[in-house]
């Protein structure tokens, strides 16, 4: 008997020495807590929030050229302390922020006797991680080559997770540009063969949500993605693939030591209200640059969604600059190909024109280079440092204010100088930058004080080019204000006041959602510069309440609030510019949805609600909110509704 229990005490010390809790962190509100372990040499963690166990134990570590710090770890030590911040960012669901978390940084030396720090911090709702990589005697660069990272999670886990495209795919060969759709509920570990791209969001349950997803993403590395692996409950971090760009540049990242790895966001909830409003992808990142002056954002008219690329002419140019000036747009946007069909000279022309109507002229530019086969112009102006400034001084000179930039070849760090490049000299010049066909943004609205916005979305041109898109619409809005749209600006361009999706507003392309839902979405999707799909002819069609506020919505906001909803089915979220809240909601359902909403912001107040009866029409009434805040709104099947005070 005595040689038993000595044998499972030695057992259990053997266990133990294996496997042991190194250091743990919590919230300031208590209700969240990270704990770090090191077991077999391995550093691994999990989060509980209020008790329940959002990721369970999941691998931490990465393996560069010179070293493997993701087996044979040592704990070294760890070390406390807190952060404060308050800052002020006009371009984000909330213009002031002020950030309280606690952070814990856990040392571990490898069996190279390098060592690695792993830095925390934990706020309310929230966790970032990022490593450390501190000199490895004479080394002083590396190339990270892959990251053990990972999200282990409970198995009565389901997702919400757009695929990462096949490279070199698609139009042009553009692909990968953040441009699939979603499953909704999706089964756990369902695989795909290039994985997921960020932020991915999960319901775990009765135990909440979480999502995931990256940020400060910059020239000093590559941007990742998420990839399932043998083990349904563990998704990955991963790298890009060798293929994008055209197979040109590595998948790892080339970092000077001391280096820092971009951060892992982590927002959890016992509800959905923490992973709509939550602001970390912003909270742990600084400005790069000063900006060289007060940039301007706002709304704007495009041809091209619409009247397409016939349109590219100096005649329907004027019109929607007429378009904007009616509607009180500070912005035209003038798409591919106006360097060939208008060309610079008449272009000066037109944008003195468009000065003189007081409208900013924002244009569009092919971001090749040799990433892929997009033939539209101007070509080949911004992926050459030369080049680049030349045209650049050629666009201040003559009065442009911004511009869009297409078409980028994937996530390596070689596309990321590029992003960094086109913004930082842009800044020099004074302009505004917003990305189509692009990566989802990694908190560069704060990094860059001149990006005003990306596409990375199943946007509006896919509207007018797909009818199953078309079809999906509302169920694609109810999921961006949880997943696409809570991590960054998105430049989603729609709001269409049309019946049909094509020039003559008749025919063909027919709509499936209703006015209201149109109107709605024009404050569901956050972006700081959007491209507005209003018509000419709306200005004699569409009814005057519809036009009047799409002439009043704003595009920048102060404050960001969720209602209700659940990703898929519907969504309701208000946002606050100024003295004035706006309310909005979708229903992607089959049948109408009866809420019972609570408004504390508008208490007791009277305001104007735009919505759709049961035949689909729309209308706008006054109503008044009850004392205690409570409302009662009924949404139609693929149908919206907005409140304003």
């Amino acid at each position: 008997m005595r040689k038993k229990v000595l044998y499972i005490v030695f057992s259990f010390l053997l266990i133990s020495k294996s496997f042991a809790q190194v250091a743990e962190v919590s919230s300031p509100d208590g209700q969240l807590k990270l704990h770090v372990f090191s077991e077999d040499g391995k550093a691994m963690y999990n989060v509980i929030l209020q008790g329940k166990t959002m990721f369970e134990k999941s691998p931490l570590g990465l393996i560069t050229n010179e070293s493997d710090f993701s087996k044979g770890l040592k704990f070294t030590d760890s070390q406390k302390d807190a952060v404060s911040k308050k800052y002020t960012n006009g371009k984000i669901k909330k213009s002031e922020v002020n950030y309280n978390a606690n952070t814990l940084t856990v040392h571990f030396t490898n069996a190279d006797q390098h060592q690695i720090g792993i830095e925390f911090q934990v706020s309310n709702n929230n966790i970032a991680f990022r490593y450390n990589i501190p000199p490895m005697k004479e080394r002083l660069s590396v190339v990270v080559q892959s990251e053990t990272t990972g999200y282990r999670f409970p198995s009565q886990t389901t997702t919400f997770l757009s695929p990462m495209m096949k490279p070199m795919t698609g139009f042009a060969r553009t692909a990968p540009s953040y441009e699939s759709g979603y499953k909704a509920d999706a089964e756990l570990g369902m695989p795909s063969d290039y994985g997921y791209v960020f932020p991915g969001l999960f319901h775990i349950g009765n135990g909440g949500w979480v999502l995931v997803s990256e940020t400060g993403v910059n020239s000093m590395y590559c941007a990742s993605h998420l990839e399932t692996t043998a083990e349904k409950s563990l998704y990955k971090i991963a790298y890009p693939n060798i293929a994008e760009n055209n197979g040109f540049g590595s998948t790892g990242a080339a970092v000077s030591l001391p280096g820092k790895t971009p951060w892992r966001t982590i927002t959890v909830g016992s509800s959905l209200k923490p992973i709509v409003e939550t602001t970390i992808p912003f909270d742990v990142v600084d400005p790069m640059y000063e900006p060289s002056q007060d940039y301007q954002f706002g709304k704007s008219t495009w041809s091209w969604i619409l009247w397409q690329d016939k349109s590219m002419n100096y005649d329907d140019q004027v019109k929607f600059i007429d378009l904007a000036a009616a509607l009180k747009y500070q912005f035209i946007l003038m798409d591919a190909l106006w360097d060939k069909n208008i060309g610079k000279d008449r272009m000066k022309e037109l944008i003195q024109y468009a000065k003189s109507r007081n409208v900013g002229v924002l244009l569009w530019y092919n971001s090749n280079g040799a990433a892929n086969d997009a033939p539209m112009g101007p070509r080949n102006k911004m992926s050459s440092s030369v080049e680049r400034k030349k045209e650049m001084k050629w666009l201040k000179e003559t009065g442009v204010k911004g511009l869009k930039v297409d078409f980028f070849g994937g996530d390596k760090q070689e596309t990321m100088r590029l992003y960094e490049d086109i913004l930082s000299d842009a800044n020099d010049y004074g302009l505004t930058i917003i990305f189509h066909g692009a990566t989802v943004p990694r908190g560069w609205e704060v990094m860059y004080p001149n990006y005003a916005g990306s596409e990375a979305v199943l946007a509006s041109e896919m509207l007018y080019f797909s009818e199953d898109v078309r079809k999906q619409e509302a169920f694609f809005a109810t999921l961006h204000p949880f997943i696409r749209n809570t991590v960054g600006s998105m430049e989603f361009g729609g709001t269409f006041l049309n019946k049909y999706l094509t020039e003559s507003n008749r025919d063909k392309n027919k709509r499936h959602t209703t006015d209201g839902f149109q109107l709605a979405t024009a404050v569901l999707f956050q972006n700081p510069v959007q491209m507005f799909a209003v018509m000419p002819n709306n200005l004699t069609d569409a009814p005057e309440f519809q036009l009047n506020f799409m002439k009043e919505v704003p595009t920048l906001w102060d404050e960001t609030v969720f209602i209700e909803g659940y990703p898929g089915k519907y969504a309701v979220v208000a946002r606050r510019h100024a003295d004035h809240w706006y309310v909005a909601g979708v229903n992607a359902e089959k049948q109408s949805q009866k809420l019972k909403i609570k408004l504390p912001m508008l208490a007791g107040k009277t305001v104007k609600l735009i919505n759709d009866d049961a035949k689909g029409n729309t209308s706008e009434k006054e109503v008044k909110v009850s004392v205690k805040g409570d409302f009662s709104i009924e949404m139609q099947p693929q149908g919206g509704f907005v409140m304003k005070n």
